[in-house]
């Protein structure tokens, strides 16, 4: 990099040492208030308007939502399953929920303890909350194509800062519920942070940026349920012990909004905006609501990553059970395991998945997919802790690389008017994924036994694996 100087026309270093390229340079430069540079908010100058292009602009945006998703996800993971024993059986709603449970662990020969109970709740209601986003996601996605990124960032905020502060004053099982409902019609922002990186006109720049918010959901899958322990710790004498948590995630959810506000502008110019229409959730994995001639790649594509969260997302719900069963992991014992994986993740994704070189990108995911079949069959068969812990590493290899790259590689089709509506179709395919794949994988471990869920799962991994074998060799993206 010595060769390029250091000025604002021209390499400027980002979040975490982000760097981009001459070649995206700009010819109206952003100015970086030196008092709010170690909170990473970024100003811009008096006179820039933002544009489309532009190595300073793709900084910006870079550095803006490599942050935002600490507020996304930070304060998700408290709320379960750990609320849920608080509302006990008097509530009505919460006993027919509950009668529905003991049915499908009665069905499937699970044990009858008050842990595998609370799990299996918490999957109840993690479910619902993806089906809401799978239906959510391409509707948010294609009114940002139709608004603007901005105006839909700021609504799916105010309704995480509605949800979070219905969960705050709950006191009924119907109230949390409901809060859970709002914020997983509102959980559409996750799919337009991955837009506004679409939205960036040079590939690496891209692909650095889908990595970077991989980086930030990794840490904030980590911290998160630090954060709400420590909280619940804390609670005091009459105070219901998820409180504290509520009033933590409710203050996060207004300051991601002020953040929406106030320092992220405008990636998609009027020009380039396109006239609102309904999509069916059901033509999703054929991307017919984009209007540019896609053809297979991305159905291909779009099918992978489904399958592969499918997979995933069912092995990571039956990972509790298992190290419970195997090695009687206390909850304690299962968080270290989990704060392992997210910083193994963390790293990865910071170190090695953002320096991916653009055109390599499916690539990598066929050796990170091909990694997972070995990690799970390491997982599912072992007898000590060193099998388990080489299993987690390559469980977070593929977890870190997979999704930043595919989504890196669909971010380049469709019309520049159209990339909120190809991320929100490839996040709904994933939250329809981590709907399904839970319930599906659970079924398979209790009613075979891990050894025969764990390998029936690792080798169906070969079918996104053959999937992407298929596809045309990509090019490199220039």
């Amino acid at each position: 990099m010595s060769s390029h100087p250091l000025n604002q026309n021209r390499v400027r270093r980002g979040l975490g040492g982000l760097l981009v390229h001459p070649h995206c340079s700009s010819r109206r430069p952003y100015a970086i208030s030196d008092k709010w540079q170690s909170s990473f908010i970024l100003k811009t100058s008096s006179d820039a308007a933002p544009t489309t292009s532009g190595g300073n602009y793709s900084r910006l945006l870079l550095s803006l939502m490599s942050f935002h998703p600490l507020f996304l996800v930070t304060p998700l993971t408290p709320p379960l399953p750990c609320p849920i024993p608080f509302f006990l059986p008097q509530d009505g709603l919460y006993r027919r929920v509950q009668a529905g449970v003991d049915w499908f662990s009665g069905s499937l020969g699970i044990p009858p303890e008050r842990k595998y109970n609370s799990v299996l709740f918490g999957g109840f209601i993690g479910s619902l909350f993806s089906l809401l986003q799978f239906l959510a996601s391409p509707l948010t996605g294609a009114a940002s194509d139709s608004f603007g990124r901005r105006p839909a960032l700021l609504v799916t905020a105010l309704g995480l800062v509605a949800s979070y502060s219905l969960w705050a004053v709950s006191g009924s099982f119907e109230l949390f519920l409901c809060s859970r409902i709002l914020g997983g019609v509102s959980k559409g922002n996750v799919s337009l942070c991955t837009a506004v990186v679409a939205d960036l006109p040079c590939p690496k720049a891209r692909s650095k940026g889908m990595a970077m918010i991989g980086l930030a959901f990794s840490l904030g899958f980590t911290l998160g349920p630090m954060l709400g322990a420590f909280l619940a710790l804390e609670t005091e004498k009459d105070q219901v012990f998820y409180t504290r948590a509520a009033i933590f995630a409710t203050i996060f959810a207004v300051a991601d909004f002020l953040f929406i506000l106030t320092c992220l502008p405008e990636t998609l110019p009027k020009e380039k905006r396109v006239i609102l229409d309904l999509i069916s959730p059901w033509a999703l994995f054929r991307f017919s609501a984009v209007q540019q001639k896609m053809g297979g790649p991305s159905r291909i594509l779009g099918l992978v990553y489904f399958l592969y969260l499918f997979l995933f997302s069912g092995l990571e719900y039956t990972l509790g059970f298992l190290v419970h069963q195997h090695f009687h992991f206390s909850s304690l014992e299962q968080g270290k395991m989990f704060f392992f994986i997210g910083v193994t993740m963390a790293v990865i994704q910071g170190g090695y998945t953002r320096r991916i070189t653009p055109g390599a990108e499916l690539r990598m995911v066929k050796i990170a997919i091909m990694l997972s079949a070995p990690g799970f069959l390491l997982i599912g068969w072992s007898t000590n802790i060193i099998v388990l812990g080489t299993g987690l590493l390559f469980y977070s290899f593929a977890a870190a690389v997979v999704v930043p790259c595919l989504s890196t590689v669909v971010s380049s089709y469709g019309l520049d008017s159209q990339k909120g509506t190809v991320m929100g179709i490839l996040r709904s395919l994933g939250a329809l994924a981590r709907a399904l794949g839970p319930v599906a994988s659970a079924t398979v471990y209790w009613l075979a036994g891990a050894e025969v869920c764990f390998t029936v799962c690792a080798s169906l991994f070969l079918l996104p694996f053959v999937l992407l074998r298929c596809m045309p060799k990509q090019s490199k993206q220039e």
